[in-house]
């Protein structure tokens, strides 16, 4: 079982986020500790936040007062209401606030059932519950409770998570939001790419596509972005979902700010001209498609060919993971436009090309994050189209819910206006 605890300072936003899944029927509230019970039993945002005010006006200093707090046991494990009651007194009781008003609020709507524990870190005289060390004291509570309920170890679990490939979105596997969010979310932290075809070309690695849209607000033009699953021939194979399901980053402002921050780091990367040797050594010592690609692939290089529906290739896209940046071939030169490659590949006129010596490395004049950390290459022949190239990232993608984790920021801002 995992344990994550919010701080924050708006309560109201807390109870409210949970309140509105009990509302759609997606949870259910299984404890109240230290609130008075209703008449008739149906409570309300409002009733809550009441019930805490008097903690808020008596705080003294605490800013982030607010605890929001969740206990995440495996998919594979079954918990009955009865247990996750007992597990979140005993949860809060060994923290310090089993005095505190408290509400354990039950989710279902995703396969992963788990409860939210919202409080206050302020006491009825005003004063803050210690919280020195309480990250390592909540996961020494965890693995008791594992242990006393017969749980799946975390720590067995997050091992097997690390060990997992981070894979492409398979369509067969149903989830398909949370499948395209944990490639989505993570793309523009780590790549630079100038434009909506290079990046569309990255999602491509992982059966994603992204198309604009055009809607209408209050009388005005609004342009949107949707992500698309696709099957193994690159094909749709879901249902179009919004960018704003995946955060801010996904959208199209944020993505555009991207784009331009994008073309004038690439502007002065060393990694254009390296690229463009090492591309056109691997023109110059291999006789086909599939030898080129995989020699580059190899060296952690996808080639993304796009082609209509003819078979003529209008666009030549190279991603460079060493570098983590996104070349149209006539980016890295003219001579490795999409033309040259269908005059190649197509009708048979090999480029006779003049090469340079080919750089001993691709690290020392880039910058310093820690790439091989990050990704570990595993190459894969995917489709006529274009390769795939997998690489694990040691993150949990398994069962998260992106609505609650865009709260979870929300919680992280200091609150405007109004103090409770």
């Amino acid at each position: 079982m995992i344990a994550k605890i919010g701080k924050g300072s708006n309560m109201y936003g807390a109870i409210l986020y949970n309140q509105q899944k009990v509302d759609r029927e997606n949870g259910a509230v299984l404890l109240l500790n230290k609130i008075p019970d209703t008449v008739d039993g149906r409570y309300s945002v409002a009733y809550f936040n009441k019930c805490f005010e008097p903690y808020f006006s008596a705080n003294i200093k605490t800013e982030k007062a607010v605890r929001h707090i969740s206990l995440n046991p495996d998919p594979a494990d079954r918990v009955s209401d009865e247990q996750f009651t007992e597990m979140a007194q005993e949860y809060m009781e060994r923290m310090g606030y089993g005095n505190q008003p408290y509400i354990v609020f039950k989710h279902t709507d995703i396969d992963r059932t788990h409860i939210h524990v919202v409080s206050t870190c302020v006491g009825i005289d005003g004063r803050k519950i210690p919280d020195d060390y309480d990250y390592p004291r909540s996961m020494a509570i965890c693995r008791d409770l594992e242990t006393k309920y017969n749980l799946q170890k975390a720590t067995e679990q997050e091992q097997k998570q690390a060990n997992k490939i981070f894979r492409p979105v398979d369509y067969h596997e149903g989830d398909i939001k949370s499948q395209i969010a944990s490639v989505v979310r993570y793309l523009t932290k780590y790549y630079n790419f100038s434009t909506m075809g290079s990046y569309n070309a990255l999602l491509s690695l992982f059966n994603i596509t992204a198309e604009g849209v055009k809607g209408e607000r209050n009388g005005q033009t609004v342009n949107g972005l949707v992500y698309i699953a696709l099957d193994e021939k690159g094909n749709k194979a879901s249902n179009p979902f919004k960018a704003s399901l995946f955060g801010k980053d996904a959208g199209v402002a944020q993505l555009q700010k991207h784009f331009e921050q994008s073309k004038e780091k690439m502007k002065t990367n060393p990694a254009r001209s390296l690229l463009k040797n090492t591309v056109e050594l691997a023109i110059h010592t291999t006789s086909n498609a599939t030898d080129f690609k995989k020699q580059l692939t190899e060296q952690g290089i996808n080639t993304v060919v796009r082609r209509n529906e003819s078979g003529r290739i209008y666009g030549m896209t190279f991603i460079d993971h060493e570098s983590r940046s996104v070349w149209n071939g006539s980016q890295l030169d003219r001579n490795l436009s999409a033309n040259m490659f269908e005059d190649w590949w197509n009708n048979g006129n090999k480029p006779e090309l003049k090469i340079q010596d080919k750089p001993n490395t691709k690290t020392n004049e880039l910058d310093n994050l820690p790439t091989k950390d990050l990704f570990e290459f595993l190459s894969q022949e995917h489709s006529s189209n274009f390769d795939l190239s997998v690489f694990s990232l040691l993150l949990d993608a398994q069962g998260d819910d992106y609505e609650e984790e865009q709260f979870a920021n929300r919680m992280k801002k200091k609150k405007k206006g109004r103090r409770l």
